[in-house]
């Protein structure tokens, strides 16, 4: 075999870093669970502090720490024994109110891992894999993941960037969050507008029992369990939809309803995941992220229902308007964007 090393020497040092990495994404989940990283946030602590502090074993938590601090997780002074967390690293690992907290992608990683048998037979067969079927931890991990990006931008940014419907909202409007799963973003509008009414809909039932324990106390919202192609209701103010529009097995039909559904002037707003139109468009950290979940999440999702369309998580805006615009939406267009997201404003 006639090696390019000039080739081969970096593609080996990306394979270190990712066996690396994964190797580290279970112990996030052991650090999250711990509290580990909410406790080095506060003060720079010895690995017999932290121990202490926590209620763990300190030979687990010194081995924890070098693993930590090796992938720049934590800081340390490797001549004092101490570790912490900086600033930049608290807001990733250990406040909840950030809107840049990255941990619930760490959980929806033990649901990818623990379903890999499941996925390299669907490889095989072609067939899909349910939502309703795979580990627990992945509508966790996706609730935790999306929620800080919510809290940080669909208040402040996104829904301010539609036409018209902040005003409608502080006046009192009917809003309809279509595969809100656990209600996440549902909760954050209602709290946001106490004037409007807000209907949560999901087709997987566990999640919807999920979000009607969190939403006990608040008079405005609600949550239901339908598909997203026949949920009950009429003459909506707002339809959205979060990171959900790709997943459904038919958007299409998910995107006519939503249009029957809405007042003559009213918008849909659809949350997806950043990407351009094409392959290389998404050839960066960002869309490999996107693809690998895709792969593993979305299309067995979409596969596993009527349909089956499976866009996948890098569809891209062109391919989500044309969606749009045959379902009854002449009027599409970005009305905001972050790193992961775009948020499209549709009108009929």
């Amino acid at each position: 075999m006639d090696l390019d090393m000039t080739k081969l020497e970096p593609l080996l040092g990306t394979m270190v870093n990712d066996i690396g990495a994964a190797a580290n994404a279970a112990l996030v989940l052991t650090g999250d669970k711990l509290g580990l990283y909410r406790a080095l946030a506060e003060d720079p602590l010895t690995p017999a502090q932290l121990a202490d502090k926590t209620g763990t074993h300190e030979r687990y938590v010194r081995e924890w720490l070098g693993a930590q601090a090796a992938s720049g997780y934590v800081s340390c002074d490797a001549a004092a024994g101490t570790f912490w967390l900086s600033p930049e690293q608290a807001a990733i690992f250990a406040d909840d109110d950030s809107p840049v907290l990255m941990t619930g992608g760490f959980f929806s990683l033990a649901a990818v891992f623990a379903d890999e048998p499941k996925l390299t037979e669907a490889f095989k067969s072609g067939q899909g894999l349910g939502w309703g079927d795979r580990c627990n931890c992945l509508f966790c991990g996706v609730e935790r993941f999306f929620r800080p990006g919510y809290k940080g931008h669909l208040v402040s940014e996104w829904l301010p960037a539609l036409e018209g419907v902040v005003a409608r909202l502080e006046r009192g409007a009917k809003v309809a969050d279509v595969g809100c799963g656990h209600g996440a973003s549902t909760m954050i509008m209602a709290q946001a507008f106490p004037n409007s009414e807000f209907i949560g809909y999901d087709f997987h039932d566990a999640s919807i029992r999920h979000a009607r324990q969190h939403a006990k106390g608040q008079s405005n919202v609600c949550f239901k369990t339908a598909r997203a192609q026949d949920y009950d209701g009429a003459d909506f103010d707002l339809i959205t939809i979060f990171d959900a529009f790709h997943d459904m097995g038919d958007p299409a039909g998910a995107a006519r309803h939503a249009r029957n559904a809405l007042r003559r002037d009213g918008t849909l707003m659809l949350v997806e995941p950043m990407a351009g139109d094409s392959l290389s468009d998404n050839l960066n950290p960002v869309g490999r992220v996107y693809y690998a979940f895709s792969t593993s999440v979305c299309v067995p999702c979409s596969l596993g229902q009527e349909v089956g369309t499976a866009l996948g998580a890098q569809a891209g805006e062109r391919r989500l308007a044309e969606i749009l615009h045959e379902s009854g939406f002449p009027t599409v267009r970005r009305a905001a964007e972050t790193p992961f997201n775009m948020v499209l404003e549709a009108r009929p």
